[in-house]
């Protein structure tokens, strides 16, 4: 019996291969899941073109023992095709998406409940191998099961979603508040779903592309504004009042960071999202004198049960992102190079089962 699969390995920037490799099998605590659909992640895309950045080179990831090429991917929903040893509360079979946060169980950090500080961070098709491949074994604790009336489509989904759920949770917004996202790329378009789900009476997204700008735009944003325009934070006075009640930077940039603190209100709260590439430099006696609070925040935590509900009810409609579907062997041409050249790709899907 052919022991292979198809996978989308990475080797080295700019070098990542489909090619044939071992199927994985459970271990004890372990879940092995048939891949249905996969999304690719800005993360994804940073190993592609300037990596490796989590990816584990120099030295294996401490947890796992995993170094060197590694089949990305941790955006995926799939069915379970066998469970190891003391897996109980999940069965072959089973519809599910995975959390793929890595737990240290000696941090302090996972008995508080805040697994996504534990150190070292990792990551399922980072520090593991992912989903970009037929099948996938992750630890027990990352699997979530989804109700049948989810597609696996919408499965794919619920990892992202999860950032910006948490993001705007994290943001405190209220019922009626004002939001500003930095950036309409697939999170921040996510977080525009996330706000009006939280209520959000005013969402005004900037980005640099018109074309995602008008994605903003179809997905319910109320305003839109070209991040080169002058004056935007006077702008979004004029929209708002005094200014935003929470500014979400999904873009991660020194003008979109300098624009969006100067757009919140007195008082008000900046959620970081964006892996930002470099350091930015930042007004602290004007967040002093305001009163601005500027909070980082690293994927989610304690989330995906309230995510996948989120999604099944259509609260958050996240299937508007899907730009294409594509098989795994056009990973690198329709997929990669895609999302890198095409400012009006968002949200691109590889149908695992049909390549």
């Amino acid at each position: 019996m052919d022991n292979t699969m198809k996978a989308a390995r990475w080797y080295a920037a700019k070098d990542i291969r489909v090619e044939s490799t071992e199927i994985p099998a459970p271990k004890a605590k372990q879940v092995k899941i048939s891949v249905q659909f996969a999304g690719i992640c800005g993360s994804d895309l940073h190993e592609y073109v300037h990596g490796p950045q989590l990816i584990p080179v120099a030295a294996p990831y401490p947890l796992n023992g995993h170094q060197g090429t590694t089949t990305l991917g941790h955006e995926f929903s799939g069915i379970i095709d066998a469970v190891g040893e003391g897996v109980h509360h999940l069965k072959v079979g089973d519809r599910v998406v995975v959390e793929p946060i890595f737990k240290n169980f000696d941090s302090p950090f996972i008995a508080n409940g805040e697994y996504n500080l534990s150190e070292p961070l990792g990551f399922v098709g980072l520090s593991s191998n992912g989903g970009f491949a037929s099948y996938v074994v992750v630890e027990d604790y990352m699997v979530h099961k989804i109700p049948d009336t989810m597609s696996f489509e919408k499965g794919a989904l619920v990892e992202p979603a999860a950032v910006a759920v948490y993001a705007v949770m994290q943001s405190n917004l209220k019922i009626g508040g004002t939001v500003l996202v930095s950036g309409a790329g697939p999170i921040g378009l996510l977080c525009v779903q996330a706000a009006l789900a939280a209520g959000a009476s005013t969402v005004i997204v900037t980005d640099i592309a018109d074309k995602r700008l008008e994605k903003a735009k179809s997905i319910g944003a109320t305003h839109i504004i070209n991040a080169k325009e002058d004056g935007i934070p006077e702008k979004i006075k004029t929209i708002t009042g005094l200014g935003v009640d929470v500014f979400l930077d999904c873009a991660g940039v020194q003008a979109s960071y300098t624009t969006g603190i100067t757009s919140l209100k007195n008082g008000g709260t900046a959620v970081l999202v964006a892996l930002f590439g470099k350091p930015v430099t930042t007004d602290a006696l004007d967040q002093v004198l305001r009163e601005i609070t500027i909070k980082g925040i690293i994927a989610y935590r304690n989330i995906f049960p309230q995510v996948i509900a989120l999604i099944d009810s259509g609260r958050m409609p996240v299937e508007k992102l899907v730009t294409r579907k594509i098989v795994l062997d056009e990973i690198v041409t329709n997929g990669f190079e895609a999302l890198v050249n095409d400012p009006t790709e968002v949200k691109i899907l590889i149908d695992i089962q049909a390549s």
